[in-house]
């Protein structure tokens, strides 16, 4: 006989653990930074710098639908999605182990934090006079 399981009731609402500040610095940024490094140094080279690519892409993809939960206004769902995607096609590269597929991503990842940041941290994006 297969165990009945059940799953959590909509009803139980989820309780964020970490601020926007705290997900940023603490998960976003770290996996950006090693899926760029890894780019930016020609690409992985070993099977232990291609799972921390592969890491980081996933922390990237995954963190874009976290955003979207946490924030369902339209401009930044568009700009959270923009991350999922692209950390997505980081994963699939970083996967099938295809620096160039990969290495034609940075431009991609990069605009995905940019095109928010300009948007919602104006002090740090300030806007052209």
């Amino acid at each position: 006989m297969t165990p009945v399981v059940s799953a959590q009731a909509p009803s139980d609402a989820l309780q964020p653990v970490a601020t926007m500040k705290q997900l940023m610095l603490d998960v976003i940024h770290p996996a950006s930074n090693s899926v760029l490094l890894a780019i930016n140094r020609g690409g992985p080279t070993n099977d232990k710098e291609w799972a921390e690519v592969r890491r980081g892409a996933m922390t990237l993809a995954e963190s874009g639908n976290l955003l979207i939960m946490r924030n369902r206004a339209a401009a930044w769902v568009a700009d959270a999605k923009l991350l999922a995607e692209a950390g997505t096609a980081a994963y699939k590269a970083a996967d099938a182990r295809d620096v160039r597929s990969l290495s034609e991503l940075a431009d991609r990842i990069d605009a995905s934090c940019t095109t928010c940041h300009k948007q919602f941290r104006p002090a740090v994006f300030p806007a052209a006079r």
